[in-house]
């Protein structure tokens, strides 16, 4: 699962928002704990993997905060993501 996770991860940086983005080690890790820290939330899982790929590129890369720990101070953030990944 986690290969998988990593691969669609990697794929999906490639066309996030027509951009291409480049996605570090540390950014996959980062999307895989985001999205098993969601698992069971009743999203999709392509809604949630796009809610966490989003979450990631706006965090800073010196965060030393989970995403899960970081979405709950940086609301404004957590809710474009959530739009923008359809979980609403």
């Amino acid at each position: 699962m986690k290969a998988t996770l990593a691969t669609l991860f990697s794929l999906a940086c490639m066309t996030v928002g027509g951009a291409a983005l480049a996605a570090s080690p540390d950014d996959i890790k980062w999307v895989n704990q985001c999205v098993a820290d969601s698992k069971g939330m009743g999203a999709r899982e392509d809604v949630v993997l796009n809610y966490c790929i989003c979450m990631v590129s706006k965090m800073s890369e010196n965060e030393t905060r989970s995403v899960t720990q970081w979405e709950k101070v940086n609301v404004t953030a957590r809710n474009q993501c959530a739009a923008q990944a359809g979980w609403n």
